[in-house]
């Protein structure tokens, strides 16, 4: 079979096919994911403005300002939406990038001050919205490994978030022995 050609010896640009097919209810999964991505990334880290700029913040880093509860009531929330990107099926490298925002802001958030600043510029709930954004067409369903891989994943953040509040309580107390000396 013969391409069609335009006059002057032209052909047209070949164009790729999506040969594979969802079936209905997976891809009505997989719309439903996005949205709840874009609130997340609005709420977390986009809900303001500063004014007179075109810089905007959310809860995250807000939140974050709340001596190791802050960064951990975050992370659980990004986790949970993570959790719900395995349900329908997001490819792993996809989880692993997700993950790697979330234990990122998580990790550099223990920091006071340093941390909270971070938290304004890394945005991981939006980083990982445009993750969601660029491969949601990509078809896949989530396996028996993926399940683990992603239980791992919590597992090292429920440690990191121990870890964080530990690290907190320990700094707070050693602050009011201070305090407690004057």
């Amino acid at each position: 079979m013969a391409l069609e050609q335009r006059p002057g010896g032209h052909r047209p640009p070949l164009q790729e096919v999506d040969w594979e097919v969802l079936p209905p209810e997976e891809k009505r999964k997989r719309q439903g994911l996005e949205p709840l991505f874009k609130w997340l990334a609005l709420i977390m880290d986009e809900f303001l403005r500063v004014p007179g700029t075109k810089f905007r913040f959310g809860l995250d880093p807000l939140i974050g300002l709340i001596p190791g509860l802050g960064d951990t009531g975050s992370a659980l929330v990004s986790a949970f939406a993570l959790i719900q990107a395995l349900r329908v099926g997001v490819p792993k490298i996809l989880l692993v990038r997700m993950s790697m925002n979330i234990l990122i802001n998580e990790v550099v958030g223990i920091a006071p001050i340093v941390g909270d600043a971070f938290s304004f510029w890394f945005k991981s709930n939006s980083r990982n919205y445009q993750i969601i954004k660029d491969h949601i067409a990509v078809p896949g369903t989530s396996r028996r490994s993926d399940w683990i891989f992603v239980i791992a994943i919590l597992v090292l953040l429920f440690v990191v978030v121990c870890l964080g509040l530990a690290v907190t309580i320990f700094f707070l107390r050693e602050l009011a022995k201070l305090f407690a000396s004057f």
